[in-house]
C-alpha cells in the first residue's frame, strides 16, 4: 500500500480510498473526507450552484424542479459531475455537486442551462405565459466552492430552501 503524507494539512492518503484527517483542535477530533480520485490525483470538489429564471417569475413547481433534476443528472456525467443534493424555490434552484479537477464547469453550466429551457419549456407550455423569450434562465448563475463551510451545513440549507 502506497501512502502520501501532507504533514502541514494533518491528512494522510493511501490508494485503497481510506481518508482520515486530524482537525487542529485540542480534542484530536477524527472524521472521515469523502474523496474523488482518477488516475493520477485525489479529490473533492464540490460546489453550491444556484440559478435564477429569468425576471425571477415563479414558475418552478415540484414537477419542474424533478425534471430539471433529471435533465442535469443526464448531462452531468459527460462532465464528470454528479448531483448530492438539489432543492428549489418558486424562481430558482439550489444545487451542491461533485464535480472533477479535469470538469469544465461553464460548459456544462452552459449547455445544462441550454438544454434544461429547450426542454422544459417544450414539455411545460404553460411557462410561456410567464416567460414568452425563449429563455428560461437568467444569463447570470452564482457558482460557490464549499471549501468553507461543512457539507452537512450546506446540505441542511439547501433542504431548508422553498421552506416558508
Amino acid at each position: 500500500m502506497q501512502i502520501a503524507t501532507e504533514a502541514a494539512l494533518g491528512m494522510v492518503f493511501c490508494d485503497c480510498c481510506v481518508y482520515n484527517c486530524i482537525s487542529g483542535n485540542s480534542m484530536g477530533k477524527r472524521w472521515k473526507l469523502d474523496l474523488d480520485t482518477n488516475n493520477h490525483s485525489v479529490f473533492a470538489l464540490h460546489y453550491h450552484l444556484i440559478l435564477v429564471v429569468k425576471y425571477r417569475r415563479s414558475v418552478i413547481t415540484d414537477a419542474i424542479s424533478a425534471r430539471l433534476r433529471e435533465i442535469f443528472e443526464r448531462i452531468g456525467p459527460d462532465y464528470y459531475i454528479t448531483v448530492a443534493e438539489w432543492n428549489h424555490d418558486r424562481d430558482h434552484v439550489h444545487i451542491l455537486f461533485r464535480a472533477q479537477p479535469h470538469s469544465n464547469l461553464s460548459k456544462f453550466i452552459n449547455a445544462y442551462k441550454s438544454a434544461s429551457s429547450r426542454l422544459i419549456k417544450r414539455e411545460f407550455p404553460e411557462i410561456r405565459q410567464r416567460l414568452w423569450k425563449e429563455f428560461f434562465w437568467s444569463r447570470s448563475y452564482c457558482l460557490i466552492t464549499t471549501g468553507g463551510a461543512p457539507l452537512e451545513v450546506l446540505k441542511q440549507y439547501i433542504e431548508s430552501q422553498g421552506e416558508r
